[in-house]
């Protein structure tokens, strides 16, 4: 016999236009929030809160909010994870459907209600997932522009009202929402439908993908366990996706076991800024033999930030971690090795394999050890950004928690 949660299930509705589908999911004891964010360089949010009755009617309240600071984590820790926590005590409340702003990401989004704590009188100090539990997240991919999004250079400010020291692009926001869904739904005509399928069965593994035609409250019973957000010194290929190639697109796997030259490797990287819609995995720069860097990348803009410390050095590991890196555990650099999953869709696979091995030292170099390497320049430092002068890091995930607390 199964555990019968007491939470209220939370389910998150992502993407570049569809979520104003979010009715379709009404039934008695649904309340469908949303939070509009075009006015947040002004510090303004409209948020509004529509409850379904028992005779199947909906209410809509709208309010206007003034933040103290227009950002996104603002929204999130003044309202949105509080509002999810009073929800919870209403007993007509059977399910809450987020709908969230396009500016939104959906895995931080989850993330904060599942380690943000928040504070409110009467409730015990804690996160909103004491609460309320995130049982899935619908991702809707616009099939007429998806593909150009998640290869493009747009930044964000270019197509939507935010702040001003928001750098994110537009490929980053349409990456991570197909990425995070569990059910995707292609709304619009896709101009090449075949390829737009083979990317998103690549980036978003086992998530079921469906038309616009299809009722929302049809798809819902077909959503799995949200899957877990990838982490640095995970499998960079969960979900079992396709390994073979469809037309141009591909999964490309790059591995190297001697460390990379930080100046080739900042060149090097260039060639996962065009026809590829997604790069992402575990670098050994021979300048910091003791830090793992993670490099992400989304259409054409990339970045590169500390990951933690090779367990070689010392780092802390989870025992799923220490297996993986036993299995290829080099008897003079440990776990140390670098690892890549490329998502091309255009990209010669020849080229990037050969760019990338170009980047790894020479045997000559490796031989001249760690003290030689550590007095060579490295344009990385402790966090990178490509193109150098366009594109800032978004915040991580311990950077969101750090701006909420």
């Amino acid at each position: 016999m199964g555990i019968i949660s007491k939470r209220t299930p939370v389910l998150l509705l992502t993407g570049f236009g569809g979520q104003e589908r979010a009715l379709e999911l009404a039934e008695p004891g649904t309340v469908v929030v949303h939070h509009d964010l075009s006015g947040l360089r002004e510090g303004l949010v409209v948020r509004s809160e529509a409850t379904v009755r028992p005779d199947g009617t909906a209410e809509e309240r709208v309010a206007l909010l003034e933040l103290a600071h227009g950002c996104v984590s603002c929204t999130l820790r003044e309202d949105l994870l509080p509002l999810l926590r009073t929800l919870h005590r209403r007993a007509s409340v059977r399910r809450i459907v987020v709908r969230l702003d396009p500016i939104l990401e959906a895995d931080a989004v989850r993330h904060a209600i599942e380690h943000v704590i928040v504070e409110m009188v009467g409730a015990v100090r804690g996160p909103a997932a004491r609460d309320v539990e995130v049982t899935g997240t619908i991702g809707f991919v616009d099939g007429a522009t998806w593909l150009d999004d998640a290869l493009g250079e747009e930044e964000v400010g270019e197509r939507f009202a935010v702040p001003d020291d928001d750098e994110r692009t537009v490929a980053q926001l349409a990456v991570g929402h197909a990425q995070s869904a569990d059910l995707l739904v292609v709304t619009g005509d896709s101009p090449d439908p075949a390829r737009l399928r083979a990317v998103l069965r690549r980036l978003a593994p086992g998530a079921p993908i469906a038309r616009e035609r299809v009722p929302l409250d049809r798809l819902v019973p077909r959503l799995g366990t949200p899957r877990p957000p990838i982490e640095p010194f995970g499998p960079l290929l969960p979900g079992c996706p396709p390994l073979d190639a469809d037309g141009d697109v591909r999964l490309i796997e790059f591995s190297a076991r001697r460390p990379l030259h930080p100046g080739r490797f900042h060149e090097a990287i260039d060639v996962l800024l065009d026809g590829v819609v997604h790069a992402r995995g575990r670098i050994w720069l021979a300048t910091t033999p003791d830090e793992a860097f993670w490099l992400e990348s989304a259409g054409a803009g990339l970045r590169v930030g500390a990951a933690g410390r090779w367990l070689a050095a010392g780092g802390d590991g989870t025992p799923e971690r220490w297996a993986m890196a036993s299995a290829a555990w080099d008897e003079t650099y440990g776990d140390r090795r670098t690892d890549l999953v490329v998502l091309a869709a255009g990209a010669d696979p020849s080229r990037i394999a050969e760019t990338l091995r170009w980047a790894e030292l020479t045997p000559a170099e490796l031989a001249a050890g760690p003290e030689e390497w550590a007095g060579w320049h490295d344009p990385f430092g402790a966090m990178h950004a490509d193109p150098c002068e366009d594109l800032a890091p978004a915040p991580g995930r311990d950077e969101i928690d750090e701006e909420m607390s």
